[in-house]
């Protein structure tokens, strides 16, 4: 018989009218040795929930006395552009969700898993939401299918009644640790808190210092003895319970951004008048009569029991924060209006011995609920998901979404990949040159070895072309200055994206793994030397002596292709070079300082001359009317069936001279070919839009 610990209670017997219809679900979790996980179905004719039996861990599923044979659990790995269904929800769920678990609201605090996160993939670590000041648990709703894909998902509810104490919060999280850590020993635990649940978070954290956890800090309310509210909280105790249906209503303007939040969902890509209307349609007909709800889910007696638990956590999470050893992750906004969260992320920076920070300064406190980036895009952009005690970029990689490459496409790269209209060739097997990607080996292990333009621009229109044109997703070598967490103050920003669509550390044992994994993977020889090159030294190939890679590529019988990008000349003019900007005083200084960070990773420090160990900065650029990006693939080398090239330092030479011919002469051809190309000019492309409405593309020179 299952026994049930006090730490991880099943909901109570939910129970609806009905003629009520219930528009959202969980799943009850049991803990002991026989764990079942349910779901709550609709409800009968009579009122009661029914139960439906999803897991049996000892091999079968029990449903009315019956056995059957026990489901898969765990779904299959996720594809490329997997729909995250970010955006689908939006504050109106939120409330929705919190109304239904308000109702049966009786009983001590508990877990629930929603059925929206459905199954994860394999080995998936757990997830824990601990909630702030409303207690549904349900601040997660947006995100809950995102979520799911990766994690296994409990989330702590609060019942609005409840008086457990902040200790007696404590003890209930960590029940579930401990059950947690026997069931999955070897897996790290994840604790996200949401402003009063990030004092949970860390101070549970300070009291099992021997656990693997990694907190998500949500505008913790670490900092609530200096919240701007102070001076009105004994305002708030005064006011009478006639009058306190206002103040969760005037609350919720200060807690979150309602713009924010009625923009959740809304399609960016539509027209601005379309957007607008939207906008107005949901601020008017659905946010501002959601808040009156707030005084439901905090009512008077409530407020005041939160605003002192609030206190005393604040105090006991602040009084042992110097014990916490774990990997931590602090999301601030830059418009709380209820907590300094930005001066607070720059202290826990400080204090925390494995501390990373991330900034939206558009968002106010609630920003789980606003719009803004999905929670999973955020862990997977700081290197923050593993399934393990240590990440590993192959098993723990997890491919770019729908949502997360149209928002890149959009928001990142959206003036460039305009801008460019970039041009894709390549070489099929009989030397013939064809528009797009087909010459490109669809079966891995490939590497692709080319020529880095300036600042890497080449980048996002190039693996926009892969995943649309192949469906391919190929990792990129990423200089390890992307992985420093040093900025306190630091946004999420193009060095998150780019790991989010697979970049990673260059380093040989990287490399290893990705070709062993029959991956397509990205390298540029001439790394940061040539991305960052002098002033008349575009389209020069700066590669180092060491065939370094050949070799690589021939133990795993990897597919060598060799590619030329032209067309950083035509977007802007290189006036600063490095040794420009160190012969000017005051850059000097500014470079130097910017630079200063860098100088731990010494890469290529076998190499000598240019290539080795490039300083990093940002070069004087003059912006010009665009151009266009062209790319050729050259026709591929085959490593397969030539053990030679491993132990032959000679023919692995030799080989190499090849590929950098190849990308040479890829190069000279682009430079050549482009002359003829009639669309070269964005003007010219802009007019070819307007006048071919129906068109899907720009045309360029024939090969």
């Amino acid at each position: 018989m299952a026994t049930c610990s006090s730490s991880l209670l099943v909901l109570p017997n939910l129970r609806w009218s009905s003629n009520q219809r219930r528009n959202f679900k969980v799943r009850a979790q049991i803990s002991g040795e026989n764990k079942k996980t349910t779901s709550l179905e609709p409800v009968n004719n009579n009122g009661s929930v029914s139960v439906s039996t999803v897991q049996n861990q000892k091999g079968a599923n029990e449903v009315n006395g019956k056995v059957k044979s026990q489901k898969k659990i765990v779904s299959d790995e996720i594809e490329l552009l997997w729909d995250d269904g970010y955006g689908s929800k939006s504050v109106k769920d939120y409330f929705a969700a919190a109304r239904e678990i308000l109702k049966p609201d009786g009983g001590p605090p508990r877990w629930f898993s929603p059925v929206d996160c459905g199954r994860p993939v394999e080995d998936a670590p757990t997830l824990l939401f601990l909630p702030g000041m409303d207690g549904t648990g349900m601040g997660l709703v947006p995100h809950h299918k995102a979520l799911g894909k990766a994690f296994h998902v409990s989330c702590l509810h609060i019942p609005v009644l409840d008086r457990t104490p902040f200790e007696g919060l404590l003890k209930v999280v960590e029940d579930v640790l401990r059950q947690e850590q026997a069931t999955r020993p070897n897996k790290p635990i994840y604790l996200v808190g949401d402003s009063f649940g990030g004092c949970l978070a860390l101070a549970v954290a300070a009291r099992n210092r021997s656990l693997d956890l990694v907190l998500i800090l949500v505008n913790p309310a670490t900092s609530f003895d200096r919240s701007p509210l102070q001076p009105l909280l004994p305002i708030l105790e005064m006011v009478p319970e006639e009058l306190h249906f206002t103040v969760p209503y005037a609350l919720s303007f200060i807690m979150g951004d309602p713009i924010k939040m009625a923009t959740l969902g809304i399609n960016n890509q539509l027209p601005t008048g379309i957007k607008m209307e939207k906008l107005r349609q949901r601020l008017t007909k659905t946010m501002l009569p959601l808040l009156s709800e707030l005084g439901e889910i905090i009512p008077r007696e409530t407020l005041l029991w939160k605003l002192k638990l609030l206190r005393s956590g604040c105090a006991y999470a602040n009084s042992r924060i110097h014990a916490v050893q774990a990997e931590v992750l602090v999301l601030a906004s830059g418009k709380d209006m209820m907590l300094p969260s930005q001066e607070e992320a720059k202290r826990l920076h400080g204090v925390l011995k494995n501390c990373s920070v991330r900034c939206f300064k558009d968002n106010g406190h609630t920003l789980l609920l606003e719009d803004s980036i999905s929670l999973l895009t955020v862990i997977k952009g700081t290197g923050k998901y593993r399934r393990s005690w240590r990440y590993d970029l192959v098993s723990d990689f997890l491919p770019p979404s729908k949502g997360e490459l149209a928002y890149a496409l959009d928001e990142v790269l959206g003036f460039l990949r305009n801008a460019v209209g970039s041009v894709f060739y390549s070489t099929l097997e009989d030397g013939r040159i064809v528009k797009g990607l087909a010459g490109v080996p669809d079966e891995g292990p490939v590497l692709l070895v080319g020529y880095h333009m300036l600042m890497g621009l080449e980048l996002g229109p190039m693996s926009e072309a892969f995943i649309k044109e192949k469906n391919i997703l190929f990792r990129g070598m990423a200089h390890p200055v992307l992985y420093s967490d040093n900025d306190p103050a630091k946004a999420f920003d193009y060095g998150d994206w780019i790991k989010v669509f697979g970049a990673y550390p260059v380093t040989a044992t990287n490399l290893f793994k990705l070709l062993s994994s029959k991956s397509h993977v990205l390298l540029f020889p001439g790394g940061a030397r040539e991305a960052l090159h002098n002033r008349g030294e575009q389209y020069k190939l700066i590669w180092p002596e060491q065939q370094e890679f050949v070799r690589m590529a021939a133990r795993f019988g990897a597919t060598i292709v060799p590619f030329g990008t032209v067309g950083e000349d035509d977007i802007a003019e290189l006036v600063l070079d490095y040794n420009d900007l160190m012969k000017i005083p005051i850059l000097n200084d500014y470079v130097t300082e910017i630079t200063r960070d860098t100088k731990q990773f010494k890469l290529r420090e076998e190499s000598e001359g240019e290539v080795a160990n490039q300083p990093l900065y940002i070069p004087g650029l003059i912006p010009k009317v665009p151009g266009r990006f062209y790319y050729l693939f050259g026709k591929p080398i085959e490593t397969k069936g030539r053990p030679e090239l491993v132990k032959d330092k000679d023919e692995a030479n030799r080989v190499y001279l090849e590929v950098k011919a190849e990308v040479e002469n890829s190069i000279a051809y682009l430079l050549k070919k482009r002359e003829e190309d009639p669309y070269r000019s964005v003007l010219d492309r802009l007019n070819y839009s307007l006048t071919h409405t129906t068109a899907t593309h720009v045309p360029s020179f024939e090969p």
